[in-house]
């Protein structure tokens, strides 16, 4: 059997310890696979690679296209960028795949049925990280979803779903608040759950549902999520289930993978030789799945299951009753590798298809012609110490403007005209200009003609966003209020 390169990472923290011990049983189990390792994370950072990555690791990654990593350590302050991130974004990993199943009685929980996959978008949402200061006062980061980016990962979680015989697909959003982004989400989410009629299908909002998994988490099959919610519900869902400590997670692109244990570097007890490696060789299981290895990955967690079953459990999991020795990190690895070949009695034996390759959706674009898009206003974001919205509206109308002034709002309430009384301003102001009550097109040297007004009379403009509509519908959300 021809062995598959693949890159390796040992991380920072308890990184290298969990990493040896995960190789160590790849190697024992004959897991076809040719390690390359590669320094990335901390000691990359402070050397001067401000990704954590330099190139020479960017080569490998790229040439071997799977990585399995173990948690690194961003250090704190300077602008550094997360690793994590920046690994998901440059490689197009755009779904993050954790499964959450229930170990009882081996590890306690209070949800014995509980059977779970959550699959997340990796690329877009807040994750993109663009952020602002743009007053003394007021911070911004920008949340950005895409059609395609919200198809990729929908499609995968259908996809995922039917290859492994699930029966249900969840969509989480929070599409009662943010209409456009996580409203695209849910609309696409419908859209793509008609052409899977033999599963089931439901959507939830963010909040019930995250108190869902963290009470209910039986009702659920596969979740698909956005970026930031995924991440929450996620780690609810592997603390449910146990201990994040347990939990492994693949991260999936159209040509790379990358796979890791959900937890971080724990670097309180970092060379302590006792932390729980199962995260990781959960994240290596997944690896083989994704290169169709699923008797080796079969192999390898039978073997883990049976070492739990037998109570041989890392400090994470000690529990008075199904603890029968507590184990080091190093010793834990031997405890699988000898039940190699061995499947547990109580808890449910791993039992892969033959083909375990998902063959990843491509993006199918609308066939439909383009919208008409019409340039009708532009929200202008002026820093100002007025704390009155009307004495602040009388001043921008008090020369002829460009375009009408058709609304004040700050952080997101309408205060003019016919504000709320008593309503706290900060100097982040939204001015709304329309070139008419109508909605109808304007030309952008009105714009222009607009801002240089504004300009001349010394405002601070922070920031402009244009309004659009599309086929007449509006492209922008009123302020709360309106």
């Amino acid at each position: 059997m021809s062995r598959i390169p693949i890159t390796v990472a040992y991380g920072d923290g308890i990184g290298p310890e969990i990493m040896r011990a995960t190789l160590k049983i790849l190697q024992a189990a004959r897991a076809p696979i040719d390690p390359i390792v590669v320094d990335i994370g901390e000691k990359a950072y402070l050397s001067g690679a401000d990704s954590g990555i330099p190139k020479s690791a960017w080569d490998t990654i790229y040439k071997t296209k799977i990585i399995l990593k173990a948690p690194i350590t961003t250090p704190q302050g300077g602008g550094y960028k997360s690793l994590n991130v920046t690994l998901r974004k440059a490689l197009g990993l755009y779904a993050n795949v954790r499964p959450c199943k229930a170990l009882s009685p081996c590890i306690p929980t209070q949800y014995t049925g509980m059977d779970l996959v959550i699959i997340r978008e990796n690329e877009e949402d807040l994750y993109a990280g663009i952020s602002y200061r743009q007053t003394e006062n007021v911070y911004q980061d920008l949340k950005l979803i895409s059609r395609p980016g919200c198809e990729k990962v929908i499609r995968y979680a259908f996809e995922y779903a039917r290859h492994y015989q699930r029966k249900k697909v969840t969509a989480i959003t929070k599409d009662n608040i943010m209409k456009m982004t996580d409203g695209l989400f849910h609309k696409v989410f419908n859209e793509i759950a008609k052409e899977y009629s033999d599963i089931q299908n439901e959507h939830l909002i963010t909040d019930i549902a995250t108190a869902l998994v963290a009470t209910k988490p039986e009702r659920f099959d596969v979740i698909v999520t956005e970026n930031l919610y995924g991440d929450i519900i996620s780690d609810v869902a592997a603390q449910v289930v146990g201990s994040v400590g347990l939990a492994g997670s693949a991260n999936i692109g159209i040509h790379a993978a990358m796979f890791e244990a959900i937890h971080g570097s724990a670097p309180d007890i970092a060379g302590q030789n006792k932390a729980n490696p199962s995260g990781l060789i959960n994240a290596a299981i997944l690896m083989l799945l994704h290169l169709n290895q699923p008797k080796i990955a079969e192999l390898i967690e039978n073997a883990w299951l049976r070492a739990l079953e037998d109570g041989v459990h890392t400090g994470d999991i000690y529990c008075v009753g199904t603890t029968e020795v507590q184990v080091s990190t190093d010793e834990f690895a031997d405890a699988v590798i000898a039940r190699l070949g061995q499947a547990p009695v109580r808890l449910d034996k791993a039992n892969y298809p033959s083909n375990t390759q998902i063959q990843l959706p491509k993006v199918i674009k609308k066939a439909d012609k383009a919208s008409q898009k019409l340039l009708v206003g532009i929200d202008i974001y002026l820093d100002s110490q007025e704390t009155d919205p009307t004495v602040l509206a009388g001043k921008l109308m008090q020369e002829p403007k460009e375009l009408f002034l058709q609304s004040l709002a700050n952080r997101g309430l309408k205060v003019w005209p016919e504000g709320l009384p008593d309503v706290y301003c900060s100097e982040h102001w939204r001015c709304r200009f329309l070139g008419d009550a109508s909605l109808n097109s304007i030309d952008y040297q009105r714009v222009l003609t607009l801002l240089q007004q504004l300009y001349a009379e010394g405002w601070h403009i922070i920031k402009t966003e244009n309004l659009y509509t599309f086929d007449g519908e509006k492209g922008f959300s009123l302020a709360q209020g309106e």
